[in-house]
Protein backbone atom coordinates (compact mmCIF):
# COMPACT_ATOMS: atom_id res chain seq x y z
CA UNK A 1 0.00 0.00 0.00
CA UNK A 2 0.90 3.28 -0.25
CA UNK A 3 2.71 4.62 2.54
CA UNK A 4 2.22 8.02 2.72
CA UNK A 5 0.14 9.60 5.55
CA UNK A 6 -2.87 10.14 4.95
CA UNK A 7 -5.12 12.76 4.86
CA UNK A 8 -8.64 12.89 7.73
CA UNK A 9 -11.97 12.09 5.76
CA UNK A 10 -13.77 15.39 5.41
CA UNK A 11 -16.47 13.83 6.94
CA UNK A 12 -14.87 13.63 10.90
CA UNK A 13 -16.06 16.08 12.98
CA UNK A 14 -13.72 18.29 15.15
CA UNK A 15 -13.07 15.67 18.17
CA UNK A 16 -12.34 12.92 15.71
CA UNK A 17 -9.83 14.70 13.67
CA UNK A 18 -7.90 15.65 16.90
CA UNK A 19 -7.94 12.23 17.36
CA UNK A 20 -6.82 11.34 13.82
CA UNK A 21 -4.04 14.08 14.46
CA UNK A 22 -2.98 12.83 17.55
CA UNK A 23 -2.92 8.85 16.65
CA UNK A 24 -1.96 9.09 12.77
CA UNK A 25 2.12 10.45 12.43
CA UNK A 26 3.41 7.78 14.68
CA UNK A 27 0.86 4.69 13.53
CA UNK A 28 2.23 5.60 10.10
CA UNK A 29 5.86 5.61 11.31
CA UNK A 30 5.60 2.10 12.50
CA UNK A 31 3.71 1.08 8.97
CA UNK A 32 0.24 1.08 10.73
CA UNK A 33 -1.71 3.86 8.76
CA UNK A 34 -1.22 3.71 4.69
CA UNK A 35 -3.66 5.07 2.34
CA UNK A 36 -5.52 1.61 2.26
CA UNK A 37 -6.10 1.87 6.27
CA UNK A 38 -7.69 5.63 6.17
CA UNK A 39 -11.62 4.05 5.85
CA UNK A 40 -10.89 1.41 9.34
CA UNK A 41 -8.74 4.39 11.16
CA UNK A 42 -11.47 6.61 10.59
CA UNK A 43 -13.95 4.78 11.96
CA UNK A 44 -11.88 4.46 15.24
CA UNK A 45 -11.70 8.30 15.57
CA UNK A 46 -15.49 8.72 14.78
CA UNK A 47 -16.27 5.82 17.08
CA UNK A 48 -14.22 7.71 19.94
CA UNK A 49 -15.48 10.88 18.97
CA UNK A 50 -18.81 9.91 19.72
CA UNK A 51 -17.80 8.27 22.85
CA UNK A 52 -16.33 11.05 24.50
CA UNK A 53 -19.16 12.95 23.06
CA UNK A 54 -21.98 10.96 24.78
CA UNK A 55 -19.75 10.26 27.98
CA UNK A 56 -19.56 14.25 28.63
CA UNK A 57 -23.48 14.16 28.25
CA UNK A 58 -23.44 11.40 30.79
CA UNK A 59 -21.19 13.47 33.20
CA UNK A 60 -23.24 16.98 32.54
CA UNK A 61 -26.26 14.81 33.97
CA UNK A 62 -24.09 13.85 36.95
CA UNK A 63 -23.06 17.41 37.67
CA UNK A 64 -26.64 18.67 37.81
CA UNK A 65 -27.78 16.20 40.25
CA UNK A 66 -29.29 13.25 37.78
CA UNK A 67 -28.41 9.83 37.64
CA UNK A 68 -26.54 9.33 34.63
CA UNK A 69 -27.19 5.97 34.42
CA UNK A 70 -30.94 5.84 35.03
CA UNK A 71 -34.21 7.21 33.23
CA UNK A 72 -37.65 7.39 34.73
CA UNK A 73 -40.62 7.02 31.92
CA UNK A 74 -43.89 8.74 32.39
CA UNK A 75 -45.77 5.30 33.77
CA UNK A 76 -42.53 5.50 36.36
CA UNK A 77 -40.56 2.52 35.22
CA UNK A 78 -36.55 2.83 36.24
CA UNK A 79 -35.03 2.19 32.84
CA UNK A 80 -31.63 2.33 31.56
CA UNK A 81 -30.82 6.01 30.03
CA UNK A 82 -30.46 6.11 26.56
CA UNK A 83 -26.99 7.68 26.25
CA UNK A 84 -25.37 5.14 28.40
CA UNK A 85 -26.62 2.50 25.15
CA UNK A 86 -25.16 4.90 22.65
CA UNK A 87 -21.66 5.17 24.98
CA UNK A 88 -21.13 1.53 25.51
CA UNK A 89 -22.11 0.85 21.58
CA UNK A 90 -19.53 3.69 20.62
CA UNK A 91 -16.84 1.92 23.03
CA UNK A 92 -17.48 -1.22 21.69
CA UNK A 93 -17.32 0.00 18.26
CA UNK A 94 -14.06 2.18 19.01
CA UNK A 95 -12.13 -0.59 20.45
CA UNK A 96 -13.20 -3.23 17.75
CA UNK A 97 -11.39 -0.51 15.58
CA UNK A 98 -8.66 0.15 17.90
CA UNK A 99 -7.66 -3.85 17.43
CA UNK A 100 -7.99 -3.43 13.66
CA UNK A 101 -5.60 -0.41 13.47
CA UNK A 102 -3.28 -1.97 16.10
CA UNK A 103 -4.24 0.18 18.96
CA UNK A 104 -4.11 -1.52 21.44
CA UNK A 105 -1.41 -3.28 23.19
CA UNK A 106 -2.46 -7.25 22.88
CA UNK A 107 -3.06 -6.03 19.16
CA UNK A 108 0.33 -4.34 18.69
CA UNK A 109 1.64 -7.39 20.06
CA UNK A 110 0.74 -9.62 17.42
CA UNK A 111 2.46 -7.69 15.05
CA UNK A 112 5.69 -8.91 13.27
CA UNK A 113 7.30 -6.46 11.48
CA UNK A 114 9.71 -8.56 8.44
CA UNK A 115 13.23 -8.24 9.08
CA UNK A 116 15.42 -6.97 6.31
CA UNK A 117 17.11 -9.73 4.33
CA UNK A 118 21.20 -9.32 4.65
CA UNK A 119 21.74 -11.44 2.03
CA UNK A 120 20.22 -9.10 -0.72
CA UNK A 121 22.38 -6.53 -1.83
CA UNK A 122 20.41 -3.74 -2.09
CA UNK A 123 18.50 -4.37 1.83
CA UNK A 124 22.08 -4.72 2.92
CA UNK A 125 23.38 -1.69 1.65
CA UNK A 126 20.75 0.05 3.66
CA UNK A 127 20.14 -1.93 6.46
CA UNK A 128 23.22 -0.74 7.97
CA UNK A 129 25.57 -3.75 5.72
Amino acid sequence: PDPTLPEPPEHLDAAAREEWYRLAPGQNRIGLLTQSDRAPFAAYCQAYSRWQYVEGELALRALAGNNPYISVTDKGNVIQHPLVGVANKAMELMLKFAVECGLTPSSRARISVPKADATDPFEKEFVGG
